[in-house]
């Protein structure tokens, strides 16, 4: 018998080579190619045959400006959390990819989000990865009815497409992508190859008939999803499912949406019921101390389109030959450039101090607004007094020692106003014309300048 012939498969953008090497030479990515069973030129050449047919006619060519811009009509899934990281609801056609570490809660979302939406229009709950009593059971305990929810336990692609052919969904769950698998491949589910066709059958079938489609996909063990990077650039919505599993606090990402804004964040709490949206999420981002303590400061960070308040917590101790710079929630190497900003700019050393940064809640926070909130509970900490009560702070801060203005200013001292906060120190350019009322503000251009402020208010 003659050995079969082999390939290897770049997983981040599928290029193939026909030996290993340890650069992709397509997308120049290190040690991603992986060995997989080569396709006979035959099935090429039928799957390439088989696509121009189901393809639709070329359209014709239209000017930008006589394009009728609509606004996408949207139904929303009962849960508001869900509804607002997909910009409102889902949109009729359009194909959701969300990930995250198992246990953390997709399938329990998912069902949830079938059960409701299975009031007002078909669903369907596609499973590969359990039966159809294990899904059941979870309906079950999480008391859901499911009377119109349609289950399918299946991981072939063309009975998949067969069955939404039938039942003519208005709403269809693929849990999970990684284990569907084509007749007209060779090669194992969850390969480059399987995952990349799967995912455009599935997102072809979507556009053409309406059907909302969402795709459960696995993430590696970098937090990554699975699967060639090309499966993003498919599908319209990537969402990211973040929280410890030893913790009751989920988050919903969006990192990609076509209809939405990015970067926008749903908060859930798993109960024994399911998951729950927490209407006031910047609760569990901040402590329960009954009066200030040394090294908290709380700042105003924008997730989207909503402010959120944060925690952030600093601990400065005498650390030995070499000290420690740890930061949890935030970046380290900024920590890093802010320490030598304040010992350079406020005359404030910690070089031979541990120092250690929090975000509370388990929050990640990727923007530079969090400057001056980190080097103001890092000086608060190593002096050994807290800030002020009610005390609120936000703001870039440039190698320069400048403190530079946050987008969307006006929209966080509001939100600060709202939840009982009485003194924000802000960039001068983010100083409001007209007060808010509850709250007073100081506002400064300098980091020493911040720091002097806060030594007053101590």
């Amino acid at each position: 018998m003659a050995k079969e012939k082999t390939v290897y498969t770049c997983s981040e953008c599928g290029g193939v080579s026909p030996k290993w090497l340890g650069k992709c030479p397509h997308c120049h990515a290190w040690n991603t190619l992986e060995e997989t069973r080569a396709e006979p030129a035959s099935a090429g050449k039928n799957r390439m045959q088989a696509l121009s047919r189901g393809l639709n006619a070329a359209q014709p060519v239209a000017t930008l400006s006589e394009i009728e811009a609509a606004d996408v009509a949207r139904t929303p899934t009962g849960q508001e959390e869900l509804d607002r990281v997909l910009g409102g609801g889902i949109v009729a056609g359009g194909v959701v990819l969300i990930g995250g570490d198992p246990g953390i809660g997709k399938s329990t979302l998912l069902l949830q989000a079938l059960d409701a939406l299975s009031r007002q229009m078909r669903v369907l709950y596609v499973t590969g990865e359990e039966s159809g009593a294990q899904v059941a059971m979870r309906a079950h305990r999480l008391g859901l009815e499911g009377t119109q929810v349609r289950v399918q336990a299946e991981i072939q692609l063309e009975n998949i497409i067969a069955t939404l052919e039938a039942e003519k969904p208005a709403f269809c769950v693929i849990d999970s992508i990684q284990t569907l698998f084509s007749d007209q491949l060779s090669s194992a589910p969850g390969s480059v190859a399987q995952v990349r066709e799967c995912a455009a059958h599935l997102t072809r079938v979507a556009k053409s008939s309406g059907c909302t489609m969402v795709l459960v996909g696995h993430v590696t063990k970098e937090g990554a999803l699975a699967g060639p990077r090309v499966l993003e650039h498919i599908v319209d919505t990537v969402l990211y499912f973040e929280g410890d599993t030893h913790s009751s606090f989920r988050l919903v990402r969006a990192i990609k949406n076509r209809f939405g804004a990015v970067n926008e964040i749903g908060v859930f709490a798993m109960t024994d019921k399911g998951l729950k949206g927490v209407s006031n999420p910047s609760a569990i981002f901040l402590s329960t101390h009954s009066e200030p303590v040394p090294g908290s400061c709380v700042l105003v960070t924008l997730e989207g389109t909503r402010p959120l308040l944060v925690e952030i917590q600093a601990l400065v101790d005498s650390g030995g030959p070499s000290p420690r710079r740890l930061s949890v929630g935030l970046e380290r190497d900024r920590l890093a450039m802010l320490l030598a900003v304040l010992h350079r700019h406020a005359g404030m050393a910690c070089f031979d101090q541990d120092v250690f940064v929090n975000a509370v809640g388990g929050v990640r926070i990727s923007e530079p607004a969090a400057d001056l909130a980190v080097l103001l509970s890092i000086q608060s900490s190593l002096r050994g007094r807290a800030l002020p009560k009610g005390f609120i702070a936000f703001g870039e801060v440039g190698l320069a020692g400048e403190v530079r203005p946050a987008p969307r200013g006006q929209d966080r001292l509001k939100e600060a106003a709202k939840l009982g906060f009485s003194v924000a120190l802000v960039p001068k350019a983010n100083a409001p014309k007209k007060p808010i009322e509850g709250l007073t503000i100081h506002a400064v251009d300098r980091v020493e300048e911040a720091i002097e402020l806060v030594r007053a208010l101590m």
